[in-house]
């Protein structure tokens, strides 16, 4: 059983007093050090992923984790930690899953190790479902509203896959396309053109199209990956027709998703969010800023918010518009991902690295035993830039 670190938890005030003071620091050559706090999306949910933060921090996670149960109204804390995997894999139980664990993580730095994230981080970001997390940790949303926004929303995409499967016959989902990045653009292109074609590739408007004929451009994730959204026949189709007449070969990736997300058939989810949604339940400006998916830029207003959170359930996820934004617009250096998983800490390390600049990192805490290094390194990283 993991056990929270003695040198770390002494040194929690020295550390965050170094992670605060960096910030000040600026020259006309160097820019100001910012730092990001992301969160993941769907599909890295796992039967047990709580139960190492209950070993450790028990006197904070098992509160939190009966306010979880709760506000979703049924014992979600128990499939957590039991399964079965398929009830946990269901949309309407992984993603307050996925979301509510991040924030526990989080309120674990906060509580025991005296993180102060208004203080420390400069700017929030969430991949897909994780915009929520960041959008409850920039100050925008109370996070017991915004878990019970995304079990119904879930609720609402779970039954949006089911009509869909009802009405076709077919199983949908979500295939990555990985190539090289100076094949991304064309690849990208001929996946467009493809798209807004209709059936088969023919020249009929896809729009025109039922949704379930659609397929779509979910996520734009780094400069050599995107992800298809739809019927897994008519990706494959797809692939068939750009491979034969586009001269692509991606490496296609299956996701563990079994539901077509950011895709037109989840326009249901679009009109609940539209109906639930409502800017009296937003605070803005927040503590910090937090960045859109679908622009790849900050939410600039509080009606900014609630249209573009609703529209994400079906446009795409612009991941790389996001970091390349951070990264060279910016200014931004240092990246701490919080939450199940390592694919978002990949994805941003995949576009940033390990930066060479003066106090620039990427660092994740999904387990209870990755905090400690992650403080040191965060007190290096600090020290580097206001020594």
């Amino acid at each position: 059983m993991y056990r929270p670190p003695r040198i770390a938890l002494g040194r929690a005030d020295s550390i965050f007093k170094a992670c605060r003071s960096s910030r000040l620091y600026a020259t006309s050559s160097e820019p100001t050090l910012r730092t990001a706090l992301f969160f993941p999306g769907h599909g890295v949910q796992r039967k047990g992923m709580t139960r190492p933060w209950i070993e450790a921090f028990p006197q904070i996670c098992k509160p939190f984790l009966e306010e979880m149960d709760e506000i979703v109204k049924c014992k979600l804390s128990t499939l957590i930690d039991e399964g079965p995997i398929l009830q946990l894999d269901k949309t309407e139980n992984a993603q307050p899953a996925i979301m509510a664990v991040s924030i526990m993580i989080l309120r674990v730095l906060e509580q025991e190790f005296g993180f102060k994230t208004n203080e420390v981080i400069d700017v929030t970001l969430g991949h897909s479902l994780g915009e929520y997390a960041a959008l409850v940790a920039a100050g925008n949303l109370e996070y017991a509203y915004a878990l019970d926004l995304v079990r119904r929303r879930g609720e609402v995409m779970g039954e949006c896959t089911r009509k869909a499967k009802e009405e076709s016959g077919e199983e949908f989902g979500m295939i990555a396309l990985v190539c090289e990045p100076e094949q991304l653009e064309a690849l990208t292109a001929a996946v467009r053109e493809f798209v807004s074609h209709g059936a088969e590739g023919t020249k009929d408007d896809s729009s025109a199209l039922p949704a379930v004929q659609q397929v779509a451009i979910a996520n734009a994730n780094s400069k050599n990956q995107i992800v298809l959204s739809g019927s897994f026949q008519r990706i494959r189709n797809m692939l068939v027709h750009i491979r034969e007449f586009g001269g692509h070969d991606p490496r296609a990736v299956e996701l563990k998703s079994r539901s077509a997300f950011h895709s037109p058939i989840m326009m249901p989810a679009y009109e609940f969010m539209k109906k639930a949604f409502t800017p009296d339940k937003v605070t803005f400006p927040g503590r910090v800023p937090c960045i859109c998916n679908v622009t790849g830029r900050p939410f600039s207003s509080k009606e900014d918010l609630v249209n573009n959170l609703a529209r994400q359930a079906v446009d795409t996820v612009l991941w790389w518009d996001s970091i390349k934004y951070l990264d060279k617009e910016a200014g931004c250096r240092r990246y701490l991902g919080v939450g199940p998983g390592k694919v978002g800490r990949n994805l941003v390390s995949k576009e940033v690295g390990r930066s060479s600049a003066k106090g620039g990192g990427v660092w994740s805490i999904t387990e209870p035993s990755e905090i400690e290094q992650t403080l040191r390194d965060l007190e290096a990283t600090a020290k580097e830039v206001v020594k």
